[in-house]
């Protein structure tokens, strides 16, 4: 059989044991130390955020987001619908209520016309939208100034799912930081990872005191263990932050790589017909975490994944928009067609910035032999 390519892999350099094996050496085998503190400093630095705290994953850092906000039982909140479950089932967690806003053609996230239709509609409803979670999907930043025009004329906070977003800039400002409260993800795919953990970040220091207060199972400052509230375990350990220092260090080595594999696609696919590239704004820097394409129809999109398949490369559909989802088709939504198009047309092709020339060269050869 031949060898497997994965579809984002993980990407160590060995740099990361430095600080893992510092924390072995001082004992700090712990969900406190100095690679946390370490990590959340790089993360502040390389975002310009003025604060972070590191968890156990982003779904993790949204829950606390929605916690810090205020979110509460049947108080509404308005979510991506096309994303990853995990950007929802915290709204659920809350037992509030996912309101499912749809998508636009240029960046695939978050309308801004549609938000604002949903918006006044819950409103006539008697149901004012308690918060906004909005996602960067693949890498790809949002239409920022349209959404913060509406969230700010409705004063409804923001948090920024920035889970696949991680070196990628609007204007020059990262991801994540647009909002009251942003999140990133270190899971094992993503453009760096701590094989498992995220962050939660902001621009008010109290979030993130607060945040990893009860990320630490709420122990009030006592000698005894003393709870006035509920709390989580959901604070990243020391070993996982020194591997996600170590990351931090190549963070720009790696978008650097995931645009080379997007340009090497283009290159050699852009001329067939069929297929569509998601291409920036002049507003906008993806880190193209992952290279996606478009088809002309589900039968194409599944005659290429198969032929791949056939090939042992891995690649994926698009997400299934979470108003799709059987666990979340009950729940306002407002939509337009255009996740819904993009899940039956859209793939996303291997695209781990540890994929060789000649990987790279496999995946394009399966794709071009159908063309």
């Amino acid at each position: 059989m031949k060898e497997k390519i994965w579809l984002s892999s993980p990407h160590l350099t060995g740099e990361e044991q430095k600080y893992v094996k510092q924390a072995f050496d001082d004992n700090w085998v712990a969900p406190l130390g100095p690679n946390v503190n370490g990590l959340e400093q790089d993360i502040c630095n390389y975002t310009g955020s003025k604060s972070c705290s590191v968890l156990s994953s982003g779904t993790a850092a949204i829950h606390l987001a929605l916690i810090l906000l205020g979110i509460e039982e049947n108080d509404e909140v308005i979510c991506s619908s096309f994303t990853f479950s995990a950007s929802a089932n915290p709204i659920r967690y809350q037992k509030a209520i996912p309101v499912f806003v749809d998508s636009e053609k240029d960046t695939w996230n978050m309308c801004p016309v549609l938000l604002e239709e949903a918006i006044k509609d819950r409103i006539r409803k008697g149901k004012t939208p308690k918060a906004i979670i909005l996602v960067h999907l693949y890498g790809m930043p949002a239409k920022m100034d349209e959404i913060l025009g509406v969230a700010s004329q409705y004063k409804i906070p923001i948090i920024e799912d920035a889970a696949e977003a991680l070196g990628a800039f609007y204007k020059d400002k990262a991801m994540g930081t647009f909002g009251e409260l942003g999140i990133f993800s270190f899971n094992g795919n993503k453009i760096i990872t701590t094989s498992g953990g995220g962050a939660l970040v902001s621009d008010n220091p109290e979030y993130c005191k607060r945040a990893t207060f009860l990320a630490t199972q709420a122990r009030d400052d006592a000698p005894h263990y003393e709870h006035t509230t509920i709390g989580f375990n959901y604070r990243m350990s020391n070993i996982l932050a020194g591997i996600g220092r170590g990351q931090m260090e190549v963070l720009d080595d790696r978008v650097k790589a995931k645009r080379n594999v997007f340009d090497t696609y283009v290159k050699a696919l852009e001329s067939i017909k069929e297929i569509k590239f998601l291409y920036e704004s002049k507003d906008t820097f993806s880190n193209r975490w992952l290279t996606t394409i478009l088809l002309e129809n589900y039968d194409q999109r599944e005659m290429v994944r198969l032929a791949l398949q056939d090939e042992n490369i891995e690649a994926r559909p698009l997400w299934k928009p979470m108003h799709l989802q059987p666990i979340f088709n009950t729940f306002p939504k407002y939509t337009n067609g255009i996740s819904e198009d993009l899940f039956r047309k859209g793939l996303c092709l291997p695209s781990g910035s540890n994929m060789t020339n000649l990987q790279q060269q496999r995946v394009i050869d399966a794709i071009l032999k159908l063309f």
